[in-house]
């Protein structure tokens, strides 16, 4: 008798056999990857025993492109060949990577698509290429250590990337020959990588202090499900900026104003020596050639860089206002990224708080190893401890409307995956087609948000205008991508479109248009009113110009006539003044001064349909 082996669906079919699964961190200065071996997830080091491998490429030689170590050594004699922090390129445009900082080292190549690419002796390489050497180094280690090929992969990213830089993340993964399990949100695996997701109940902050950026995330987990409630930070804050600190003091307390750019490297490379030596000594010296030493105590480092740990503060109680908790209601606080082993960080953060904040997963490796936990899970090697993580979108994503307003159809902090609904309609009568615009933001304003892709639906039955029923469906999957669309009800006609730009939003974008939109509230409210009686005049002056050319002469007389095209000379001048009261009291006043004609209008279309009825005859209908 034949016996058939039966497996659970995704599963191995040998249960002593695990399917290889890694979880990687691709930073901007340094990735690491990691998997769960018997049991417990850790990094994978290198043959020479070193986790992180800098995140650099170098194309000097298009037969051996070199990536980590090897490639930041020769950034100083090729620099212009030597990529490094392309994370920060990542689903831009040409146009956006003209004004970033890293502009100076490369040259910028022009490309049709509009996608961001650098000249090097091997050729126009994008931020995705390089990413890609990358994956395939952190791939290769893999392999190495594990013996084997890998069948998934679960990649972090931050919580702030958009559509666009997620989606080019999975492209470089793809070309790097990955099986992508899933996008997960850095902050997200920080917490799993803890083992928080054990508990049953629970509200965890995840503060994120990086060399160049800050991030605080709050998630509650409630049976087995991560939930993000709020996400926040300042972009423009970080490690670096301590160093610089370190360094403008340095600069004042010797006197020196002019530095060459090698005296410079030197000391920003000093400042962030003491700025490590701090964490664990009193006192650090600094060296600038020429000078005479000088010593930086802990106490006057802490003094230096306080106004800018409290700057993360602010940001954590912004994110703890949007997720309406109080500070004391967070049971866990998980430190991610180098900068946190800052002493005074850590008792800060403590102190807001009201906890010790978790310490015990090195801030650099903590990311990869949860997801690597989560690769585990997904690929099907623990499904007993399965999980769900609900991410939220980062800025709300809506569409145009009339008056170059934007109706926000999914808002910022919505839990992914997520689909929401709504119901259009035409502007004008006899119209076959409509133009669908999709933007994100939180301004009221089209020109104040981001413009993500334009697609059209054609083959609307032409009817009155307003009368058309169009639903527009948005849809969010777990990895955070977009697709939207648009269906006309009576026809069943369809059209959609997978929002896939080629450039999208930086970090310090998403911050800046979060923190416009607290600036400009009260004016984009003004805006949005002004716009709106806009369209509504709109309306009002273009009904009334169609029903004089059709009834003007039979209807009313000259000085009739006269007194209404006055009154919408009027709005016409109204339209164009930035008085939304006025605005409105003009749109009344037409409406007034229309009355009579519009009377008339309907008196004469119910003459028309009554001609040649008898009185009987609509008796006997009613009866």
């Amino acid at each position: 008798m034949a016996l058939m082996q039966i497996a659970e669906p995704g599963q191995s079919p040998m249960p002593h056999q695990n399917k290889l699964a890694v979880g990687i961190d691709l930073g901007t200065t340094n990735s690491l990857v990691a998997s769960v071996r018997g049991g417990r997830a850790a990094v994978l080091p290198d043959a020479e025993g070193v986790a992180m491998l800098p995140s650099v490429v170098n194309y000097s030689d298009p037969d051996a492109i070199q990536v980590g170590s090897a490639a930041l050594a020769m950034a100083a004699s090729a620099p212009a060949d030597t990529l490094a922090s392309v994370k920060r390129f990542m689903g831009r445009g040409a146009k956006d990577a003209e004004a970033a900082v890293l502009r100076a080292h490369y040259e910028i190549v022009p490309d049709t698509e509009g996608m961001v690419k650098f000249q090097t002796r091997s050729g126009p390489i994008s931020p995705v290429q390089a990413s890609a050497e990358i994956l395939k180094a952190l791939r290769q280690r893999a392999r190495d250590t594990l013996g084997g090929e890998v069948e998934g992969a679960v990649i972090t990213v931050p919580a702030y990337f958009d559509d666009a830089q997620r989606q080019a993340t999975k492209d470089a993964a793809q070309v790097a020959g990955l099986k992508v399990l899933r996008l997960l949100n850095e902050p997200t695996a920080a917490a799993v990588a803890y083992g928080l997701d054990s508990a049953e109940e629970g509200l965890i902050a995840v503060y994120d202090l990086g060399g160049g950026t800050f991030d605080i995330s709050l998630l509650r987990l409630h049976r087995g499900v991560f939930e993000v409630l709020a996400t926040g930070g300042d972009t423009a804050l970080g490690g670096d900026d301590f160093d610089a600190a370190i360094a403008d003091w340095a600069l004042e307390t010797t006197g020196i104003s002019d530095l060459s750019a090698g005296q410079r490297r030197a000391l920003q490379a000093q400042s962030r020596a003491a700025k490590e030596a701090l964490s664990s000594s009193d006192s650090a010296p600094i060296e600038i050639p020429g000078t005479e030493p000088i010593s930086l105590t802990r106490e006057h480092f802490e003094t230096l860089i306080s106004p800018l740990v409290k700057r993360s503060l602010r940001a954590c109680r912004r994110a703890l206002r949007d997720a309406e908790v109080e500070a004391g209601d967070i049971d866990n606080v998980v430190l991610v990224g180098g900068s946190t082993r800052v002493p005074l960080v850590r008792q800060a953060v403590g102190e807001l708080f009201g906890r010790d904040p978790l310490s015990d997963i090195d801030p650099d490796q903590v990311v990869a190893v949860g997801a690597s936990i989560q690769a585990d899970i997904l690929v099907g090697n623990r499904p007993e401890g399965d999980l769900l993580l609900l991410d939220v979108v980062p800025l709300s994503l809506g569409l145009e409307t009339m008056g170059s307003l934007v109706e926000k159809i999914i808002p910022r902090n919505t839990t992914i995956p997520v689909a929401r609904a709504q119901e259009f309609t035409t502007y004008r009568e006899g119209q076959t087609a409509l133009a669908l615009h999709v933007v994100q933001g939180e301004r009221e304003l089209v020109d104040d948000c981001r413009s993500l892709a334009r697609f059209e639906l054609r083959g609307i039955p032409p009817m009155a205008a307003g009368a058309a029923r169009i639903l527009v469906t948005f849809q969010v999957d777990a990895d955070g991508l977009l697709s939207v669309e648009a269906r006309e009800a009576t026809t069943g006609t369809v059209s959609a479109i997978t929002v896939k730009p080629s450039f999208g939003l930086a970090d310090e974008e998403v911050a800046a248009m979060l923190q416009a939109s607290y600036s400009h509230a009260e004016d984009d409210k003004v805006a949005r009113q002004l716009a709106e009686e806009r369209v509504s005049a709109q309306q009002l002056h273009e009904a009334l110009e169609a029903a004089l050319a059709a009834d003007g002469e039979a209807l009313l007389n000259e000085a009739e006539r006269a007194e209404l095209q006055q009154g919408m000379a009027e709005l016409r001048e109204r339209m164009a003044a930035a008085d939304v009261e006025r605005l409105r009291s003009g749109i009344a006043a037409l409406g007034r001064l229309s009355e009579t004609f519009a009377s008339r209008r309907m008196d004469q279309t119910i003459s028309r349909a009554l001609t040649g009825v008898s009185v009987e005859s609509l008796e006997e209908k009613s009866s």
